[in-house]
């Protein structure tokens, strides 16, 4: 998440209510809330496997199916940074048998690209929270740099001359040098990579600069010495890396991003269903071998309730529609 300013919610509220009706009339055409669920549950994965949001997809539906006693299996559908996916969700019948893992890009993609073809504020109902952490600003060992402040007096003595590779043009990755460099007043050369793993390992070829990615991404070349870490991305520390300082502490105030994973229904699923969902999400996020698997992950737990998901979710894709707006971005 991105924090930003605080927008009206009258539009909202009603999209939302009106979502909740629509859903309810469904469901008494046919199942109840007791029941669900009676047949296997699908999450949908909208990257490639093997992905960070793929694994975290695929321990939510072991442990779902574990607290519910019924199937959830995980299905993956990839392109366009997402949208494919994610859209394919938002058509899917508004019965709770279809769910989307939802990341960073969800938001991100949506206030970048005006053909992301889903909004995510009123194409789903959330489900809940699952868990956040920061990302990690890196450098190569080469760069005359090691503190972001130091990076940033860099940037501004050598504009353009610097180089950022991002895991893909409207990605958290690509978003979060645009935040910096309004807060900055910098230039840094964005260049889009196919992830974040060839754009890292251009970076320690000594090709870039810098990146940022998930600290267990990068965690081993920051172990290995072969890259620099400069700070996260969040506004406090992360136990994961407890001598790197958090954008706060390198002197950047107000500056928080967080990549989160969550859960959401096709817009309209029954109110009923969507509390059972989040019941048993909020359970699985408590047991003692996920929290271990967060810790690994360099994440925390983020429980709560579909409403406070709500929140988070518009607040996150109000604030980077005002990063693209303000930096002119066009990528369509």
């Amino acid at each position: 998440m991105v924090t930003g300013k605080s927008v009206s919610r009258r539009g909202f509220s009603a999209v939302v209510l009106a979502s909740a009706l629509v859903g309810m009339g469904a469901w008494a055409q046919g199942g109840t809330a007791t029941a669900f669920p009676e047949r296997p549950v699908k999450i949908v994965v909208p990257f490639a496997p093997g992905a960070g949001t793929d694994a975290m997809a695929r321990l939510m539906a072991q442990k779902l199916g574990e607290v519910m006693g019924a199937s959830f299996v995980v299905e993956n559908r990839t392109g366009a940074s997402g949208a494919i996916g994610t859209q394919y969700v938002a058509q899917q019948p508004a019965d709770g048998y279809t769910l989307l893992l939802v990341a960073s890009p969800f938001t991100t993609v949506a206030a970048a690209s005006p053909t992301a073809g889903y909004d995510p504020v009123r194409s789903f109902s959330p489900v809940g929270m699952i868990a956040s952490g920061p990302l990690v600003w890196a450098a190569n060992n080469q760069l005359p740099a090691s503190s972001m402040r130091e990076l940033v007096a860099l940037a501004r003595a050598k504009p353009g001359e610097l180089n950022y590779g991002s895991a893909g043009a409207g990605g958290v990755n690509h978003l979060v040098l645009e935040l910096l460099k309004i807060k900055t007043n910098t230039f840094i050369t964005h260049i889009p990579y196919r992830g974040v793993a060839p754009a890292a390992m251009d970076m320690v070829a000594g090709q870039i600069h810098l990146v940022t990615g998930t600290i267990p991404a990068l965690l081993p070349l920051i172990k290995d010495g072969r890259i620099k870490a400069l700070a996260v991305t969040s506004a406090k520390r992360s136990p994961a890396l407890p001598n790197v300082p958090s954008m706060s502490e390198a002197g950047f105030s107000g500056f928080d991003v967080q990549n989160y994973f969550a859960l959401a229904a096709p817009a309209a699923t029954p109110p009923a269903v969507i509390e059972k969902l989040n019941a048993a999400l909020n359970k699985v996020i408590a047991l003692p071998e996920v929290l271990a698997r967060f810790q690994l992950e360099a994440v925390a737990p983020m429980p709560g309730t579909p409403a406070a998901q709500a929140r988070f979710i518009q607040a996150d894709y109000q604030a980077w529609r005002e990063v693209v707006q303000t930096q002119k971005l066009k990528l369509d």
